[in-house]
């Protein structure tokens, strides 16, 4: 019997740290912003079911943001519903499903959770974890039944570019004819500062699916609203009565509060963006201090990066020293083997704290780069 496994990534939902760089989310929405605009000054509010498909002011609001008509989207409990209906629907035992790792392991986990066969595409750090199309061509075949991408990625936050993304249902087409493309595109406005955020995939053909949710970009993970839009009417319909016989529906309180995240949408991912842009540039200043001990991949968009311990200075030992080094200082990062990445590896989180907040987390991870390295070959940190 098919079941989710264990991942030490659930402890992000557990007690934090007093600096937790292991999240990739950036500062919460507080509900005092929305109460007033969601319910009115009475708040006379009924409990309801809600609908299966989802508010249909709050559809019709992310179709708006994603150019598809609202009956194209169908409202989840946060995106990682999205990826398991999705899985749940598209695959039956022994079907194949590609997914590039590393990955946020929720999106494998619900295929495998399935009965799917996933076939890894192996993205890297020395290649800054863009896709090879040649191995991904390898991979496919007429029993594919799901490519699992993400854009930008977890945990790199790089961003796979549009022409690849319409080489690669180009490929689909021809060599795996039956398959989906799923795009997780969580981070896609999480974009730093005045950067333009980059279009969104559900435009990119009618097998391409696109997922997303209010948990990153828009700062409200507790609302647990995400969404899928495809733009094939029966799949639509299936994915709907799937979330039917799982959850009935999202929570309508929890659907007001998203159409009044959506209504401040431009202040909300605004203040966001500003703050992502000075958290980069100060994690970016950080990283060239410490060369010598560590080196990154600079992401596209996205509150995280992917950062690589030097493995001339860090063998497992050494390795097992940093992360006791940061549990010393109360201080946590996102160990790799948690998204299928490299030991030497690790995902940072820039965009929960406040600038003060990300420089003094920042000195206690040099401290502990300093403490873990091989004492024979270890560089002072200046």
């Amino acid at each position: 019997m098919a079941r989710f496994p264990d991942n030490e990534i659930i402890s992000l939902v557990s007690k934090a740290p007093r600096f937790d760089l292991a999240e990739s989310v950036g500062p919460s929405v507080r509900l005092s912003e929305l109460v007033d605009m969601a319910f009115g000054e009475d708040a006379d509010f009924s409990l309801d079911y809600g609908t299966a498909a989802g508010s249909p002011a709050l559809r019709q609001e992310i179709a708006n943001e994603h150019g598809v008509d609202a009956d194209d989207v169908v409202v989840t409990v946060g995106g990682a519903h999205a990826l398991f209906l999705i899985a749940f629907t598209l695959c039956q035992a022994g079907d194949e499903a590609v997914v590039a790792e590393p990955v946020f392991p929720l999106a494998r986990n619900a295929l495998a959770a399935v009965g799917a066969t996933t076939r890894a595409l192996p993205l890297g750090f020395d290649t800054g974890y863009r896709i090879d199309l040649d191995a991904l061509r390898k991979l496919l075949s007429p029993k594919t039944k799901v490519l699992s991408l993400a854009s930008p990625q977890n945990p790199s936050g790089v961003a796979i570019p549009a022409q690849t993304l319409r080489e690669i249902v180009a490929m689909l087409a021809e060599h795996a004819p039956n398959a989906w493309l799923v795009i997780d595109e969580t981070y896609r406005e999480a974009a730093y500062g005045d950067d333009a955020a980059a279009p969104g995939a559900a435009g990119l053909g009618d097998r391409v699916i696109s997922v997303s949710s209010l948990s990153k970009c828009h700062g409200s993970a507790g609302l647990r609203i995400g969404w899928a839009i495809t733009r094939d009417a029966a799949l639509r319909q299936a994915l709907v009565t799937a979330k039917f016989s799982t959850v009935i529906s999202c929570s309508p309180v929890d659907e007001a509060l998203a159409l009044a995240v959506f209504r401040q949408r431009d202040r909300i991912i605004g203040e966001r963006r500003k703050l992502l842009a000075q958290n980069l540039q100060l994690t970016e200043n950080w990283v060239s201090r410490h060369a010598g001990h560590i080196e990154w991949v600079r992401p596209d968009a996205g509150a995280l990066c992917c950062m690589r311990l030097r493995r001339e200075l860090f063998d497992a030992p050494a390795v097992e020293r940093f992360y006791a080094a940061l549990a010393r200082y109360s201080t946590r990062v996102a160990p790799g083997p948690w998204f299928g990445d490299d030991p030497l590896v690790f995902r940072l989180g820039f965009g929960l704290p406040t600038l003060t907040q990300l420089a003094i987390a920042l000195e206690c991870v040099s401290v502990a780069l300093m403490e873990a390295a091989k004492a024979a070959d270890a560089l002072l940190i200046r």
